[in-house]
């Protein structure tokens, strides 16, 4: 036979593949550093399309990368870093067990560092492709700044993560670009709108927890190396686009407020660095607040049709997110010390509202309990026994479901010791056949500028009003039950005679007609179905299912809640009768 032929499993698609084994082998790592570096570079596994083809036919489970990826990484000079680390490793215990501490202290001096300033480049070439992927940086860097100090992850980066996720947030505030909060069981959801791009990130609760023993806290430690570098450099691009200094300083204010600290540095090591960071966190809103300039209005040039409706929509839109910007704009708020104060203070900042707390509670309050000026007071209780006349006493829901409405809700809902309206999320949309809610039909009817809370309350009285008329007039409708049915009879008679004018006049043709024209449609959809290939019918079949299931579940949900508010007005019924008993 003439000609070379190629071996089984040495062409096609196993070239394109290679197992993590060989990959680690080739770049001459350890599995923890492999991991390390792939996670850094943003290299992932490939699930092969044939995998008993890459396998050599084994269907053993086997980790599989793309074998240009591997080539990619054999250039990195990260990995020379790796090697370096270890070698200095190696030198420090042997020096540790020789007690040789000039050494100990030569080779602490000279330990090999690395930057991933180069990857970050590489990663995101334009600011904008940075934006795109800051939602889990965000996220996590906010998870890791609530981390207790244990020995699961290093105390420095416990603390500088707090400090940028403190900086973004800051940022959020003189933007004023957040737009929706959902608090879930995970934690707050917040989104933010900067420079055209939706960013949505999660912050855990403020609460006392315990770490996970099925967590690897190193891959979520190598991951946040990298998240904390790209984070860093997003937020002085961002504090940059808006001329603020970066890192930021801490006011005058909030300064005085500070125990004394040996450094007055913006350092990582100082003791009071958290209190450092709480008082930042505090002033930053402050300091940083945009100052507001003549409103510049667009030019607007004649055009004509669709073009002319769409600048209309634009400018409606523009006006509406520039008036939610404002949503707390004037308005003084006072959070009582039992609840959240980071979040509500983030939310309330972000849309112009002042916000202070009681002073032994953070550093930063700028007015008390007692200004006369408080608009708003935050409580998370029953109730509170001195209350001041002239400011509403509400419940921390409040906040948050009239940023998500962009309006300020009704506060009769929100009143100390109420039982508290559903808080639905900002981030679901009912498309047409989905079950909407009542509360969400009733926030729609708000937006539009309706009241629907009056015709409710109206409603309900007339409730009230027929169920208690119900008693005194079961011995009227027994004595009227006979005249009654003789009305039927004659009602009855009417119809049928009106019916046969309705067949006189010609109808019945117009039925026919609508009738004939609901067939020729239904055949012509069947006959389609029929031409159709078998691929089609059964993705036809798939959307059709899809839609029917959407109906069910919409009319279940519906009926769910139907029986809920049955049983909330015969609870009602029970509870007034044994007030009037």
């Amino acid at each position: 036979m003439g000609g070379l032929e190629k071996k089984k499993y040495e062409r096609g698609a196993a070239t394109n593949y290679i197992t993590r084994n060989r990959a680690r082998k080739k770049l001459q790592l350890s599995l923890p550093d492999f991991r390390r570096l792939c996670i850094l570079k943003g290299i992932y596994p490939h699930e092969p399309k044939h995998k008993k083809k890459v396998n050599k036919g084994s269907t053993a489970p086997r980790t599989f990368y793309l074998l240009k990826d591997i080539k990619f990484l054999l250039h990195e000079p990260i990995v020379n870093k790796f090697r370096e680390y270890k070698v200095f490793v190696r030198k420090l215990r042997k020096a540790y067990g020789k007690s040789e501490w000039g050494t100990v202290e030569r080779l602490k001096e000279n330990k090999p560092t690395y930057k991933l300033d180069h990857i970050v480049k590489e990663r995101y070439p334009t600011f904008v492709d940075a934006l795109r992927d800051l939602d889990d940086a965000l996220s996590m860097c906010f998870l890791f700044s609530t981390f207790p100090r244990t020995g699961k992850c290093h105390v420095q980066t416990v603390q500088l993560c707090r400090r940028l996720a403190v900086e973004f947030q800051n940022f959020v505030i003189a933007s004023r670009s957040l737009r929706k909060v959902f608090l879930s069981i995970k934690g707050i959801y917040y989104q933010a709108e900067v420079l055209g791009q939706p960013i949505t990130w999660i912050t855990p609760y403020a609460f006392a927890h315990d770490h996970p023993t099925d967590v690897d806290y190193r891959v979520m430690a190598t991951f946040t190396e990298f998240y904390t570098t790209l984070l860093g450099f997003v937020n002085f691009r961002l504090y940059q686009s808006l001329n603020l200094l970066y890192p930021p300083k801490i006011d005058s204010q909030a300064e005085g407020e500070l125990k004394p600290a040996e450094g007055k540095e913006y350092a990582m090591d100082s003791e009071s660095y958290l209190e450092r960071l709480s008082a930042l966190s505090a002033s930053l809103a402050r300091a940083v607040a945009p100052t507001h300039e003549d409103e510049v209005e667009m030019d607007e040039f004649p055009v004509e049709g669709e073009t002319a409706e769409l600048m209309d929509a634009k400018k409606k839109e523009q006006e509406a997110l520039e008036k939610h910007k404002k949503l707390f704009e004037g308005l003084r708020f006072f959070l009582n010390r039992e609840v959240p104060r980071e979040p509500l203070a983030f939310v309330i900042r972000c849309f112009g509202g002042q916000v202070s707390w009681d002073k032994s509670l953070c550093i930063g309050a700028t007015y008390d309990a007692a200004d006369p000026s408080i608009t708003h007071h935050i409580i998370d209780r029953p109730r509170l026994d001195k209350q001041v006349v002239g400011r509403y006493y509400l419940q921390p829901q409040w906040v948050f479901d009239s940023v998500n409405a962009k309006l300020c809700l009704p506060v009769a809902d929100y009143f100390p010791g109420v039982l508290l309206p559903p808080h639905l999320s900002p981030f679901v949309t009912e498309k047409e056949g989905d079950y909407v809610p009542p509360e969400k039909l009733k926030l729609l009817a708000l937006q539009r500028g309706e009241n629907p809370g009056e015709e409710s309350e109206e409603e309900e009285e007339e409730e009230d009003e027929e169920e208690e008329g119900d008693n005194d007039k079961e011995e009227e409708e027994e004595e009227d039950e006979s005249e009654k049915e003789e009305e039927m009879k004659l009602q009855k008679m009417e119809e049928q005679k009106m019916e046969e004018q309705k067949t006189q006049t010609g109808k019945v043709r117009l039925e026919d007609k609508q009738r004939l024209e609901q067939e020729q449609q239904n055949e012509e959809k069947r006959l389609a179905i029929m031409m159709m290939k078998k691929r089609e019918k059964y993705l036809y079949k798939k959307i059709m299912f899809g839609k029917k299931r959407k109906i069910r579940e919409a009319n279940k949900l519906a009926e769910k809640r139907k029986a809920h508010d049955a049983a909330l007005k015969e609870q009602k019924k029970k509870n007034k009768k044994a007030r009037q008993a």
